[in-house]
């Protein structure tokens, strides 16, 4: 289960590599465009969704590695390997609601978009470019379902990561 969890952030991270590429390559094009003179309009939108995929996928992903959010001012404190296993339960699981949240609204904003245009591109559809909320939200969520499963698996066996 952690190779198939560790490949899915895998592909994560190179989606958000990738619009994070598109992103970049785009914010040139329309520096040299305005420089030139000529008129890129569609360049407003392509950014713009390109770097909201970018960091939907980069938050997900982070939440694998645990470096998302962090809470590290009272687990610091924390002497006791039990008690830091119990804070780590009690913050994926706060965290986890916040995933499966943003997976529904997620959805529904993509349902509620999926039909409108672009402004500068109306051959193209709102819909996709709000996957990214849903996408992330699952995501996350089966993150932390994992960290939760192995943290009280090894709570049992009183071992610290």
């Amino acid at each position: 289960m952690k190779k198939a969890i560790d490949t899915l952030q895998k592909i994560q991270i190179a989606i958000g590599g990738f619009f994070l590429c598109v992103f970049l390559v785009t914010v040139v094009y329309q520096m040299l465009s305005r420089y030139m003179g000529i008129a890129a309009t569609w360049t407003e939108d392509v950014s713009m969704y390109s770097f909201i995929w970018a960091v939907f996928m980069g938050a997900g992903a982070m939440v694998h590695e645990k470096r998302h959010f962090a809470f590290t001012s009272v687990s610091d404190m924390l002497k006791n390997k039990k008690a830091k296993s119990v804070l780590a339960i009690i913050i994926s699981v706060i965290m986890l609601i916040f995933a499966v949240l943003m997976a529904y609204y997620g959805t529904l904003v993509t349902k509620q978009f999926w039909n409108y245009t672009w402004v500068n591109i109306p051959k193209f559809k709102r819909g996709p470019t709000w996957l990214c909320l849903p996408i992330c939200g699952i995501t996350s969520a089966i993150y932390l379902l994992y960290q939760i499963y192995d943290e009280i698996k090894n709570f049992g066996k009183g071992e610290e990561k």
